[in-house]
């Protein structure tokens, strides 16, 4: 049995030791919005946060995340409200057959917090840290739904403070 926190709440699951979290995620704790891609860390369909880290989850065992924070893409909307890189997501429509977006956009989300403490990332740097496959090739509505996420998480934080 383990215990981990999964957007915010403690779900106990009966996993073996190795056990990828990817399967813990969806097959015990019933969360599907986080996909099964390649199965060896590559592809990143399968990346959620983990202490606001992007985390391959395919590639981890559940065991191993007793204790931390670990954020799927049904934990990014808060009161019905989307996140700035759903929001920016949408706008730009960014999707295709949309298999790979809820990886693509767990990586984004990381970068857009880690931008709320630093300088905001280049255009070269955004494409080294959000390296997740898409057959699509949706590649090209990444970076101007990024600027447009940055914009919103910087409006929502003007609010905030």
């Amino acid at each position: 049995m383990v215990t981990l926190t999964i957007n915010g709440t403690d779900i106990s699951v009966e996993v073996d030791a190795d056990t990828p979290l990817l399967w813990a995620i969806r097959e015990e704790a019933g969360l599907t919005g986080t996909k099964f891609g390649c199965g060896i860390g590559q592809c990143g369909a399968c990346t959620v946060l983990v202490n606001d880290t992007p985390v391959r989850s395919c590639s981890v065992p559940a065991s191993a995340m007793q204790g931390q924070a670990i954020t799927t893409i049904e934990g990014l909307a808060s009161n019905d409200q989307l996140n700035p890189v759903q929001q920016a997501w949408l706008e730009w429509d960014v999707s295709q057959c949309g298999y790979c977006q809820s990886g693509q956009i767990m990586a984004a989300t990381a970068l857009v917090k880690q931008a709320r403490h630093h300088e905001r990332p280049t255009t070269e740097a955004i494409k080294q840290q959000i390296n997740n496959i898409c057959r699509c090739g949706t590649y090209n509505r990444i970076l101007p739904a990024m600027e447009r996420a940055f914009e919103l998480a910087h409006k929502a934080n003007s609010q905030e403070g």
